[in-house]
């Protein structure tokens, strides 16, 4: 075996004349056998003896691609390091299922085969299923949805067309993804940017129906069809024409001045200040000009209302009509989805988001404080500790902020068969508010944090019951819980320059806002708590969202 083993190695690797040792021995001088065996000993790493039948595998490059590579072929996946579940996935929602493989390290993710079937000779079109991936990320990141809800509906489209080794990234404006077939293949990146942005749930509620039925595994949508899906999705008209969407701001804005303590005439007052308010946004909109500008426009109509009606010797709540005003345009979507990033992990699309919302507040800010200033100067005499005292009428209260939830879910392009749900849930949250903060005498943070988490839970069981998404079960129902009333008070006592006093007014409104993100986002994730994964035992059902433990 040892003479083999030196005539293969004489084979592959042929001695030079400059390569003989000075120490060979001359030719002709003869050696014993023994004496050859003890000059040139067998290597310890050869084949023992009685083991030369047994098939030695040949050699391979070491970036050859796996046996195992394909998703359909691949071996179950392996439990993780501790943290990370080694759950059975298939049978979970697919919002579920993407956000914890999203959260997982690539290399403990697991392979489940694809729900849409992929062409074995020619594999899945690349191309075109990252267009495809990136226009439905599109349309979720231009409705409002949160950057991990996003890169999770990205990420189940992917999957569902065969590509598996895919890692979608979500900023506030740009989309991007990454898709490697194999570690020696080059890896193919495409990205889009969002331009525009809109409040159409009608549009979200129908893309996520789209994924789900993508992601499902008994539905078979191939890619032209799920771009004919797609088209149709963008072309379809908004559910409420445009003299609904003004006659709806009006009725927000009246219903949130007798929900702080107005009237008859205050609510008329409010909805007149209100729909010329939106109409020049409009107005502003059509010629051009940024949503800054729009939302100063927006503001001055009911402030002027209010200072008109407070000039006048009618004994009315003239501050209800702004703080009305104000309800309808305070930026709660974008702040809720601002909070929601941050919590998550998302921390330059949280500061966008929430560069965004300051620069909306500002802008209100301006608007008001421009015709507070001049009414001032006219001899308007408001009296700031009025709007402090706020008549408890509850059943009035409470049909208010009903009314102001159905109008504002209309303002959001919501499904019809989504509004009445929205609406119980707002008057479900005004109750819990009310009881806590005017019987119970709890502070207004709290009692609107525990409101909101109400909220949030609400929210997101409806949302996985109808296969929606979350955000039009909640976005509507937080209407009542904006701090309107407090935004309006600092502005006032900014207006007669008692500056000191007015700036804690406005950060208590910041606090109340917050609060009202903070504890939508608690019960959206508490919500979690109560739904079964197959497959994952009790201690292993959220470990998944721990990215980090500090370290």
């Amino acid at each position: 075996m040892a003479e083999g083993e030196g005539s293969g190695t004489e084979d592959r690797k042929p001695k030079s004349d400059e390569a003989r040792s000075a120490f060979a021995v001359p030719s002709g001088v003869g050696v014993e056998p023994e004496a050859a065996e003890e000059d040139h000993p067998t290597s310890e790493f050869s084949v023992p003896d009685g083991l030369a039948s047994v098939a030695v595998e040949s050699e391979g490059s070491a970036f050859a691609t796996p046996h195992a590579y394909s998703a359909s072929q691949s071996p179950s996946a392996y439990t993780g390091p501790p943290g990370f579940p080694g759950t059975r996935l298939k049978d979970s929602p697919w919002q579920d299922r993407m956000r914890t493989m999203l959260r997982m390290p690539v290399d403990v993710r697991p392979m489940p085969e694809p729900a849409q079937r992929v062409a074995v000779e020619t594999g899945p079109a690349v191309g075109r299923v990252l267009d495809l991936t990136l226009r439905i990320g599109e349309l979720l990141l231009a409705g409002g949805e949160g950057a991990e809800d996003v890169e999770a509906a990205m990420f189940a489209v992917a999957r569902s067309y065969g590509l598996d080794r895919c890692e979608p990234t979500v900023t506030f404006t740009l989309l991007s993804i990454t898709y490697q077939p194999s570690l020696v293949d080059h890896p193919v990146s495409a990205n889009r940017t969002v331009r525009r942005r809109g409040t159409d749930y009608n549009r979200l509620s129908a893309v996520f129906r789209l994924v789900n039925d993508i992601s499902t595994h008994d539905v078979d949508i191939s890619l032209e069809d799920a771009y004919r899906r797609l088209a149709e999705i963008r072309r379809n008209r908004h559910p409420y024409p445009g003299w609904m969407l003004t006659a709806a701001a009006g009725l927000l804005a009246g219903a949130a001045s007798t929900l702080v303590g107005g009237g008859v005439l205050v609510f008329f007052a409010a909805a007149l200040g209100a729909v010329l308010g939106d109409r020049l946004a409009w107005f502003c909109a059509g010629r051009g000009l940024p949503e800054f500008y729009q939302f100063v426009v927006a503001a001055m109509p009911p402030a002027a209302m209010g200072v008109a009606l407070k000039m006048t010797d009618l004994d009315v709540r003239s501050s209800a009509v702004i703080t009305g005003g104000l309800f309808a345009l305070l930026p709660g979507r974008a702040l809720v989805a601002a909070v929601q990033d941050g919590l998550t992990g998302y921390y330059i699309t949280a500061s966008a988001r929430l560069l965004e919302v300051m620069y909306f507040f500002i802008a209100i800010i301006m608007g008001v404080l421009v015709v507070l200033y001049i009414g001032l100067q006219l001899g308007s005499n408001p009296q700031p500790e009025d709007i402090l005292q706020i008549t408890q009428r509850p059943l009035l209260q409470i049909a208010a902020s009903m009314v102001l939830v159905f109008t504002f879910a209309i303002l959001l392009q919501q499904e019809r068969s989504t509004v009445l749900f929205v609406t119980l849930n707002g008057g479900i949250a005004w109750v819990v508010y009310g009881a806590l903060h005017y019987a119970g005498g709890i502070p207004p943070v709290p009692s609107t944090a525990i409101a909101a988490g109400l909220v949030g839970l609400f929210g997101q069981l409806l949302s996985r019951h109808r296969l929606s998404s979350a955000l039009p079960f909640v976005t509507a129902a937080i209407g009542p819980l904006l701090p309107g009333s407090a935004t309006y008070y600092g502005l006032l006592l900014i207006a007669e320059n008692r500056l000191n006093e007015g700036l804690g007014s406005l950060t208590n409104a910041v606090a109340v806002a917050l609060a009202i993100a903070i504890g939508v986002n608690l019960g959206s994730e508490m919500s979690r708590l109560f739904m079964r994964i197959p497959g994952a035992t009790s201690a292993a059902k959220r470990r998944a969202a721990k990215r980090t433990r500090g370290f």
